[in-house]
């Protein structure tokens, strides 16, 4: 069983990348709000507890929207714990955000396995993590505002995978982008465009209609709330090709 993510930390990439990041089109969107420098709390608990409150405040059930996570509860035998968090889950309120960030602490359960679990009973966000959290969600509801609407969201690619990667779930599509979700303190990498390259070629082998009205690729990061594009049409051919045949496995 590989993940995407599992699959690009196995492969050495050509020099630049498949995909190269400085090839997207960067755009900033200012809404003149700093956020403070550093957090109390592991970056990836951050960036997942904005994902998914970003899609909760969207309308998706809470329950759909932290999916892995009271799935990983249950695997650890805490599913009673992890409902109750959730029921503490309302909007975007302090005790929201709170919640949000322990109950995400049990995705690891899900993803990669109870040995990296750490209580969540240890999660505590700050004031400082909150604001940053909440900045980040209206941020990106801001964005989706723009750029929406989303037609399918928490995606998973069901006869697109393949005996290489065989997992794999892509974040947001609009009508004609394939959108991932990154909140990362760095900008784009090799392996985020590569990602987004993986998900859209298990997109197209998936034979879903709306995979073929995508045109272009894009990584939106609340944290600099900035967005990156890069239109299918311009990827060279040959290096869909070399992923999908050396990468994806097909």
């Amino acid at each position: 069983m590989t993940s995407v993510t599992q699959r690009i930390a196995q492969i050495k990439q050509p020099y630049g990348g498949y995909l190269k990041p400085k090839d997207f089109n960067e755009i900033l969107l200012d809404d003149g709000v700093e956020l403070y420098p550093e957090e109390n709390i592991n970056a990836g608990l951050v960036g997942t507890a904005v994902d998914y409150l970003t899609r909760y405040a969207m309308g998706t059930p809470a329950a759909q929207a932290f999916d892995i996570s009271l799935r990983g509860a249950s695997i650890i035998g805490e599913r009673e714990d992890a409902d109750f968090l959730l029921s503490r889950v309302r909007g975007l309120d302090d005790l929201s955000i709170r919640s949000a960030c322990k109950l995400v602490g049990y995705d690891v359960c899900t993803r990669v396995g109870i040995i990296g679990y750490k209580n969540a009973d240890e999660i505590h966000a700050d004031e400082k993590t909150i604001f940053n959290i909440r900045t980040m969600v209206n941020r990106s509801l801001a964005f989706f505002e723009q750029y929406g609407p989303i037609i399918k969201e928490g995606f998973t690619f069901e006869l697109g995978y393949t005996p290489t990667v065989t997992s794999g779930d892509g974040d947001f599509l609009t009508e004609d982008t394939l959108w991932d979700f990154k909140v990362s303190k760095n900008k784009p990498t090799t392996g985020h465009t590569l990602q987004l390259l993986m998900y859209y070629i298990l997109g197209i082998r998936s034979m879903r209609r709306e995979f073929h009205d995508i045109k272009k690729l894009g990584i939106y990061n609340p944290r600099f709330n900035k967005a990156y594009l890069r239109e299918i049409s311009k990827i060279d051919s040959s290096v869909i090709k070399v992923v999908a045949s050396d990468v994806v496995g097909v």
